[in-house]
């Protein structure tokens, strides 16, 4: 466990990175979940926003469980290279749509649209939500929106070759999503002016290129590594 613990610090890291994303993936519902809710009930809203991001986060782990079983069972092929070279190569991606500087990851998001037309009619069923149980299935629901850089992080974890480790890093991913989307709904207006900023798009998009370039297979990583 002790030689994964870079790799969940990455996949923070990452999370919290990809937040101005992930803000204009699930900004929005963030509000409506609360959109109701008269501010002086700031305890219940929370209790909301919380439970909403479990389920979020979970089906995310759900998912790196599942992917990581198809690394797992490819664990010491070629395949396992070739899987970990297209995640660094979607993240080099992820970060330069982060920036601002090519969107041409908004394509590979609409591969998962296939998925998301059965998963979407289920998830606004649960509109509005007015119970705990019905935000953590809504958060359970919404995670399977098609999103790049849960793809990309998926593929990474899945280059594992571990099924639980998958799942441990895809939890640790979107644990680090926290911060913004429960910011997002509590003061959402703030917090999206803020990600909003060029400078700060920019910086968090470098920085998720360089993780991609660290992700990239070769000798550098045991350099960066060492260092």
């Amino acid at each position: 466990m002790p030689e994964l613990l870079p790799s969940i610090a990455s996949a923070l890291v990452l999370g919290l990175l990809g937040g101005g994303h992930c803000l204009g993936m699930c900004g929005g519902l963030m509000g409506a979940l609360t959109l109701a809710i008269p501010p002086e009930q700031r305890s219940r809203r929370l209790r909301l926003l919380v439970a909403y991001n479990l389920g979020r986060v979970l089906s995310y782990a759900a998912a790196g469980l599942l992917l990581g079983l198809a690394g797992w069972a490819l664990a010491g092929s070629p395949a396992v290279q070739a899987l970990r070279l297209l995640a660094a190569l979607l993240l080099i991606a992820m970060g330069l749509y982060l920036a601002g500087w090519w969107s041409g990851l908004t394509r590979i998001e609409a591969l998962g649209q296939g998925l998301w037309r059965h998963v979407r009619p289920l998830a606004t069923r649960l509109l509005p939500v007015s119970s705990l149980p019905r935000a953590l299935l809504l958060g359970a629901l919404w995670g399977w929106l098609p999103c790049g850089l849960v793809y990309s992080t998926l593929l990474w974890a899945a280059s594992q070759g571990n099924a639980a480790h998958s799942a441990l890093l895809m939890l640790a991913f979107g644990i680090g999503t926290w911060p913004v989307l429960l910011a997002t709904g509590l003061a959402a207006e703030r917090v999206g002016a803020l990600l909003r900023r060029r400078p700060v798009r920019v910086a968090g998009g470098l920085l998720v290129i360089l993780f991609g370039l660290w992700t990239l297979p070769g000798p550098h990583q045991h350099w960066l590594m060492g260092h």
